[in-house]
């Protein structure tokens, strides 16, 4: 199976699966002497495990991080670096009964179809649990940008359902479980997620990401363009099924005259684009915004068939998110990190004497 590794100088590869013992990854590229202790990475897992509210997965996890090579003294040593995750919680019973069944929504009839087997528990490695040793390296990234370019990589909760969550400050988002912007609207939050959970049903949700303090230059044209490798990394994020950069999708309704971002001799007056022109950051803030799509393990019937082809109804039992968007969060803050260290690597590589 291939297509576990993004980034190219910074390179990122994981391993395992849902219900088996172990989640890892292997981190090459890291430079040498950066500061980096278990804590570092911890801060980000607590952030997106599970069993921390009553509005996300009760599967209790604790995703304590083993740093198993890599580091010297608490500092990175060049070389690379290997990452463990025990799975402590596996509930592999939940799922006896849907092994021979293609569960509409999810990646079983995909897998099945490509390979000829497929890990029916938990849905093996399409399942969101891999999205933890992605969080993982994109801690070490962040820790990494942060000393050496004060770069910061900030995400929150922008809508879930018709509920749009109108930014009030960073500080809240942290706050609460939905890593909502504003404490007036988790209430709301909470009384949807209470509606799903009684009636056995899920809903979307969108997530915007914004890096601050970016430096000019980064993105590889014509194919490596950074928008390109950053809506590849977001979009290979499990259920995520759009991106937008910038005004993205509201471009539609704008007038050339109002859209471009035109300049002064201090620089920018609007960042409609995103933070990107031709594929390379202009220092402006990146921002993103994804959709995650409503997970399709829900308790209400839904037609399908099995594997010898008969028409079946399918009811997904065991523990799962209403909204998996609210704890994707983490998770696209990660992997923007990922793809900024990258190309911070290959632009210093290139392009580390060039006078702007």
């Amino acid at each position: 199976m291939a297509g576990n590794s993004i980034g190219k100088l910074f390179k990122v590869t994981t391993f395992g699966e849902s219900h088996g013992k172990s989640l890892g990854c292997i981190i090459d590229g890291v430079p040498p002497q950066i500061p980096l202790e278990i804590k570092d990475i911890q801060k980000d897992l607590n952030r997106r495990r599970p069993g921390q509210s009553q509005y996300t997965s009760p599967r209790r996890e604790l995703d304590q991080i083993k740093i198993l090579s890599g580091v010297f003294n608490n500092f990175t040593t060049g070389t690379s670096i290997g990452l463990l995750i025990n799975n402590m919680d596996i509930r592999s019973k939940d799922y006896s009964n849907i092994k021979n069944v293609f569960r509409p929504g999810h990646a079983d009839y995909t897998y099945e179809q490509k390979y000829g087997i497929r890990d029916y528990k938990g849905g093996g490695r399409s399942s969101a649990r891999e999205t933890t040793m992605r969080v993982a390296a994109g801690a070490i990234a962040k820790k990494y940008l942060s000393i050496k370019y004060n770069l910061k990589i900030k995400g929150y909760l922008s809508q879930m359902g018709d509920i749009i969550c109108n930014f009030e400050n960073w500080a809240e988002v942290n706050k609460n479980p939905f890593f909502c912007p504003n404490k007036y609207q988790i209430k709301d939050l909470q009384n949807m997620i209470n509606i799903l959970k009684k009636s056995g049903n899920s809903i979307g949700a969108k997530i915007t990401i914004i890096a601050e303090n970016v430096p000019i230059g980064l993105g590889e044209p014509v194919f490596d363009k950074l928008d390109a490798e950053l809506a590849h990394a977001i979009m290979s994020i499990n259920a995520v099924k759009g991106i937008e950069i910038g005004d993205g999708f509201n471009s539609i309704n704008k007038l050339g005259s109002n859209y471009r971002d035109e300049m002064d001799k201090n620089g920018f007056k609007s960042n409609n684009s995103g933070g990107i022109l031709g594929g390379i950051s202009t220092g402006q803030n990146i921002i993103i915004n994804f959709v995650v799509k409503p997970t399709s393990s829900i308790s209400i019937p839904g037609k399908t068939v099995n594997t010898s082809g008969k028409e079946i109804y399918c009811i997904t039992q065991g523990r799962h998110d209403p909204c998996v968007g609210i704890r994707a969060v983490p998770i696209g803050e990660a992997m923007v990190a990922i793809i900024l260290m990258d190309h911070l690597l290959r632009y210093r590589a290139q392009c580390a004497d060039i006078i702007k």
